[in-house]
């Protein structure tokens, strides 16, 4: 079983790319496509074209990870139907929807965001 923690960032790709990419590619399309680093721990997604394939890619503190996936009935969601570019911002749990092909994912935002560090200040009276 492959688990995220709610506060998890995960960012899915805004364009479609190509599913024979591999994990380096992949690396290479995190830090200049979407100025981010791999190793900092965030998730990120990537559809093909069809939109009958995705990958999720993502270091897991001993090493990358990817993984992928085909669905054999219907099509995952688009992310670039949302935002032409850049990538959307999911929460694990929109992440799971989305992998189980869920078309509501794309273009709104299914659950309340993560509470950042200092948003976790408790103040007692």
């Amino acid at each position: 079983m492959i688990g995220f923690a709610r506060a998890l960032r995960v960012f899915a790709y805004a364009r479609p790319v190509d599913q024979r990419k591999s994990f380096d590619t992949l690396g290479v399309i995190v830090r200049e496509g979407l100025g981010r680093h791999l190793l900092d721990g965030e998730v990120f997604v990537f559809v093909g074209k069809t939109c009958k394939r995705a990958k999720v890619l993502w270091w897991d503190g001993t090493g990358t990870v990817v993984l992928a996936k085909r669905l054999e009935k219907g099509r995952f969601a688009a992310p670039w139907s949302a935002l032409k570019d850049g990538a959307l911002e999911w929460t694990a749990s929109e992440l799971s929807l989305f992998l189980e092909g869920s078309e509501h994912v794309v273009g709104r935002s299914l659950s309340p965001p993560a509470w950042s560090p200092s948003e976790r200040r408790i103040e007692f009276r």
